[in-house]
Parts: structure tokens; sequence; C-alpha cells
């Protein structure tokens, strides 16, 4: 079971930012907000971070099965190493590599289907 995060958005806006709701892309992009990816981009889009509370956020982030295999086919069709995945998505390479493990079936799957 998911947090209703277009509920979730939707209060905070209403009572931190009413402006906010006004804007028709920022209401798109409210009711698009379908995998973490979203719901992360959607947040890094609405409200300005410190350094300090980017870095203490980064260590509560939680990833699901979807957008962990839409990173790993990502990394894989473009030819990136663990190192850059790490940098860009500010992933530990450790966890990149547990779901590397986790979803090394699907991925061979996926690899042989388009060969």
């Amino acid at each position: 079971m998911r947090p209703n995060y277009k509920k979730i958005y939707y209060d905070m806006l209403r009572l931190e930012h009413p402006e906010k709701l006004k804007d028709p892309k920022i209401k798109s992009l409210l009711e698009k907000l379908n995998t973490t990816e979203d719901v992360l981009n959607f947040n890094d889009k609405i409200f300005e971070q410190s350094k300090e509370s980017q870095a203490s956020n980064q260590k509560l982030k939680t990833y699901d099965k979807k957008t962990m295999f839409k990173l790993l086919q990502y990394q894989n069709k473009h030819g990136f190493s663990t190192s850059y995945m790490s940098r860009k998505y500010k992933i530990s390479r450790t966890t990149i590599m547990n779901w590397k493990k986790t979803f090394e079936e699907e991925i061979e799957k996926v690899i042989n289907a388009g060969e």
C-alpha cells in the first residue's frame, strides 16, 4: 500500500503555498504522481531545499520497483558505470549493485528480448 502523494502534496500546497495551486503546470504535475521518480521530481520543482536538507533527505529516499528497474535499464542502455549513476542520481554504488543483483534475471530477459 502506497501513500496518496497527490492528496498529501495537494494539502501541503493548499496550506503553505495556495498561489502555486493556481498554476496549471503544477496542477498537471500533481495529477501525474505515479512513481517514486515522479514524486521526487515534483518535490524538487515545488520546494527549494538547502544543501543540508538535501543531504539529510537523501538518506531517507526509497524507490519503488518500477523506478529501480527504469534506472537500471537506463544505465544498461547507455552503458553508464555504476559510479556515474551513483553520482548522477545521488544513490550509493552499493544500493545500485544490490538492485542489479535483485533484478538480474529481469534485466537479462529485457536484454535478450532486445537482441
